[in-house]
């Protein structure tokens, strides 16, 4: 097995670490869909999806970034390169991916194209994406009225039930990067015809400024400048000047990246040298002679035209980087391919434990890959956007202030791992927290990185509130910011024998604020009983939990488990610093109070139902009379994230202070017969947990039942009693109801592109699992389960998670049969030898079958199955 520290890719790493910002200077942090966010939208009834569209995006210039296809640039989008393609079938050029919004789709906005991360580095010194483009005409149409036609009852009309890969009629296009250096990048564009017949293909490897120039006139603006027949040079006020070589092209197009206004606005353009000249060059033969006769302009692109044989293949190599080079394409250059390729397995063999096998090296290396490529530069300037918007949009003078306008501070503007770069192209609270911990197993420092860029002054609010995603900055999503930050800091430590107690200090700071906001805006009757809406799980409930019930309350389980689990967490980080530094001592027993009283109130104030021996939501009526939501949901088994287990050494002499302070309230709660969440072995174990031991068995019983919780790939969201036992209650004189929805969601609740009534969610689920790891270490082999419920084998809390870790694995497993359970209803194709690696990172899974749903390359969260897969092979 190789060496990290001998690894040039762990070197490379580890002189990143030294930067200020951990980061290479390029990468893939070019977006997928820039069109449509809320970025970009100056629309005024704030509707993004329909104010910049995918038929617009080709034409106009953006404010805030850049789209493209399997595309690169620097961290600061100055510069972009990406890829086009036109089949000479489509009514387009294939420059950006397109999908459909929530009022074309029948659940939701949804990408239709098939495109996979195949490889990935931390320093992305080699990357690999491929792109599968249809030889005939690309399906829009038939996509756009299939779907919209479609209930919700009936699945998704995706682009493989099109037909339009019937006979292997399609392309496979690589795009493969491999750095000589930061700034000196190789580019590799295969073409594979997997037909028999031969067909033709137009690439146009393009290069092109971000547009700032339309809203900042005064800095100079960039220019991209014929050198050459097979070399330009990029020029930018900024940056300096890089240089694109490529090899011969049948011909080669300059333009600008200025808006296509009398296309979009019917107002009569100064020049044919629009951001779409390629595509109407291209498409409609439209300017080719001036396109090719210009010299400077700020989007730059050669032009291949093949012809590929049947099964046949074509290649086009490029060249940017910073200095002039004399023979771009020597026999040096080919071989950087495979000297980084072979680099790329060292580092993650020094990854993966020893026994691993090859079919989980696969998956784990593809999760990690697609977490690397959903990198995303982005940009974000509230004020900027709300007050000075005027040349942006002919819409801005009749604009209200509208979305997200109260986040006047929020000044985004970094590099961050995004959910997924076409559906979800900006960050959630909540999900970046999840994704900093499969993130730490690679790159553990930027995994750091981006935990405290979250709670820094231009994303935090002065009041203390987390931003939680674009859409709406002001929503709750969990605080799971603590947890993932003792899961980084732990990773870390295993890693290098050390941990980073400045890490945890600074996010400590933070996180204190962070808490203030929580305990001050969300325990409405400071009874330690906390709400926060739907809280990341969409439509969970009855009904949305942000809204208001007149004359009620709703007292959420999951707003106070997470509660608990922050406080606890914060406990955890506390006493890991005051082994350093005493003076810690103090939060650590404040944070343990506020986790004791949480856990009175969990459990003593009517939210543990006693007939259902399971938690539940409780809408408190004004007269003061509690009304249980019986729904068997996630939200009552978050209440077994919340445990901590710890030995105190009575010979230790650290922790002098935590242990008098903590154990008066321990004796003063006894005394007095007040519920406290403690328990101590006679080994001198602690354990700390919301739920008492009781109540704890009757939760895993739920969890290990098929006719409940458990599926074949994991924990469901929602029990399958609801099955044959839908949730019916009437609140206020309107009924509202839950039933079990094991996949896409029927109703339009949270715009129907998201389901937790059913489906298996992979990071809820590694929380159960890292729950029953801790509940473990002190139960041991004393407790042992009935796992799965009515069979023979009894399991200790350990092998219960390992088996829980296994079915998730098993996802995207190939079984006897050739089949990964994730394809669904699609495992002929993927059984074709060319696709039988490829394997997608769906945002959540089927709650029977475990076949793929909703964002399909949400590689963000599904990527802690390569945590999983490391734990399984290291026991």
């Amino acid at each position: 097995m190789a060496k990290t520290d001998t690894n040039p890719e762990q070197l490379r790493l580890d002189e990143n670490s030294k930067k200020e910002v951990p980061l290479e200077h390029w990468g893939p942090y070019l977006s997928e869909r820039q069109w449509a966010t809320v970025r970009e939208d100056y629309s005024e009834n704030g509707d993004a999806w329909g104010y910049l569209t995918h038929d617009q995006a080709r034409s106009r210039a953006y404010r805030w970034g850049e789209d493209g296809l399997a595309g690169i640039s620097d961290y600061h989008q100055r510069l972009c390169f990406a890829i086009a393609l036109w089949n000479g079938n489509d009514p387009i050029l294939k420059e950006r991916l397109f999908g459909l919004p929530n009022g074309q789709g029948n659940h939701g906005e949804d990408v239709k194209e098939l495109y996979y991360y195949l490889d990935n580095v931390p320093t992305h010194y080699y990357m690999q994406y491929l792109y599968k483009y249809p030889q005939d005409r690309f399906p829009y149409n038939d996509l756009v009225s299939t779907n919209i036609q479609r209930s919700k009852l009936e699945p998704e009309y995706e682009l493989l039930d099109t037909g339009v890969f019937d006979n292997d009629r399609y392309f496979d296009v690589y795009v493969t990067y491999a750095k000589k250096n930061s700034e000196d990048i190789h580019i590799s564009i295969e073409i594979i015809n997997r037909g028999t017949d031969a067909a033709s293909i137009t690439v146009l490897p393009t290069l092109w400024f971000y547009n700032y120039w339309q809203f900042d006139k005064v800095k100079p603006k960039p220019l991209i400048t014929k050198m050459g027949p097979n070399c330009v040079r990029a020029n930018h006020p900024n940056s300096g000047g890089y240089y694109l070589y490529h090899q011969p092209a049948d011909t080669a197009f300059f333009t600008e990246n200025d808006t296509n206004v009398e296309r979009l606005f019917g107002i009569p353009n100064p020049t044919a040298f629009v951001k779409d000249a390629f595509h109407n060059a291209i498409i409609n033969k439209a300017n080719v002679d001036r396109l090719e006769s210009k010299e400077t302009g700020t989007k730059y692109a050669p032009v291949y035209k093949f012809k590929i044989s049947g099964k046949g293949s074509a290649r086009i190599y490029l060249r940017l980087c910073k200095g002039q080079v004399q023979n771009p394409f020597d026999a040096e250059f080919e071989a950087m391919f495979a000297k980084r390729k072979k680099e790329a397995d060292d580092f993650y063999a020094s990854i993966l434990p020893p026994n691993t096998t090859p079919e989980h090296a696969i998956i784990q290396r593809q999760a990690l890959a697609g977490l690397l490529w959903s990198k995303q530069y982005y940009h974000y300037d509230t004020r900027l956007m709300v007050y000075n918007g005027r040349n942006t949009s002919p819409a801005f003078e009749t604009r209200p202030n509208g979305r997200n306008s109260n986040w006047k501070y929020l000044k985004n503007q970094d590099v961050i791992l995004m959910p997924d770069k076409w559906e979800y192209p900006w960050y959630a609270a909540w999900d970046l927290a999840f994704h900093c911990v499969p993130m730490a197993l690679i790159d553990p420092v930027f995994a750091k990185n981006q935990l405290i860029l979250i709670m820094r002054e231009w994303y935090m609010n002065p009041e203390g509130q987390i931003p939680a995603y674009e859409w709406n900055f002001s929503d709750v999503n969990p605080p799971v910011q603590a947890w993932a930050a003792l899961q980084v800091y732990r990773i870390e430590k295993e890693k290098k024998g050390t941990g980073d107690i400045t890490f945890l200090k600074r996010v400590f700071q933070k996180l204190v604020v962070n808490f203030t906001w929580w305990a001050n805006r969300k325990d409405i009757d400071g009874n330690n009983i906390f709400s926060g809406g739907f809280l990341g799980l969409d439509n969970i409930g009855v009904f949305d939990r942000s809204a208001q019930i007149k004359d009620a309350v709703l007292e959420q389980v999951d707003g106070t488990s997470w509660m608990g689990t922050f406080a606890l967490n914060m406990m955890d980080i506390a006493i890991e610093i005051a082994l350093v530094d005493e003076a810690f001592e103090d939060m650590a027993v404040k944070f343990y109070e506020h986790f004791v009283l949480i856990a009175e109130a969990l459990n003593e104030l009517g939210l543990w139902d006693n007939e259902d021996q399971f938690f539940y939501d409780t809408l408190r009526l004004q007269d003061g009379t509690p009304h249980h939501l019986k729904v068997r949901s996630l939200v009552g088994l978050i209440s077994m994230f919340a445990v901590s287990v710890f030995h105190l050494d009575e010979n230790d002499q650290r922790l002098k202070d935590f242990r008098k302070r903590a154990g008066w309230l321990n004796r003063y709660r006894e005394q007095n017969k007040l519920f406290l969440p403690l328990s101590i072995d006679d080994k001198g174990n602690y354990l700390l947990s919301l739920v008492p031991y009781d109540r704890l068995l009757k939760l895993i019983d739920r969890i290990a039942d098929e006719d409940e919780f458990l599926s074949k790939g994991g924990i469901r969201a929602l029990s399958k009693y609801h099955l044959n036992h839908p949730y019916r209650v009437n609140i206020a004189g309107a009924d509202y109801s839950v039933d079990y929805e094991p996949g896409d969601s029927t109703s339009n609740l949270f715009g129907g592109n998201s389901n937790w009534r059913g489906p298996i969610w992979i990071p809820m689920n590694f929380m159960i699992i890292n729950a029953l790891k801790k509940y473990a270490q002190y139960y041991g082999d004393t407790t042992k389960i009935n796992f799965p419920k009515g069979s023979d084998q009894q399991l200790t809390l350990h092998q219960v998670a390992d088996e829980l870790s296994k079915r998730l694995i098993n996802i995207f497993e190939v079984d006897e049969k050739g089949e990964r359970p994730v394809n669904g209803a699609h495992q002929e194709f993927y059984k074709k030898p060319e696709n039988a690696d490829l394997i997608l990172f769906y945002e959540y899974f089927h709650g029977d079958d475990a076949h793929g749903l909703g964002a399909s390359h949400q590689t963000g969260w599904t990527a802690l199955i390569a945590n999983l897969v490391n734990d399984i092979f290291r026991n």
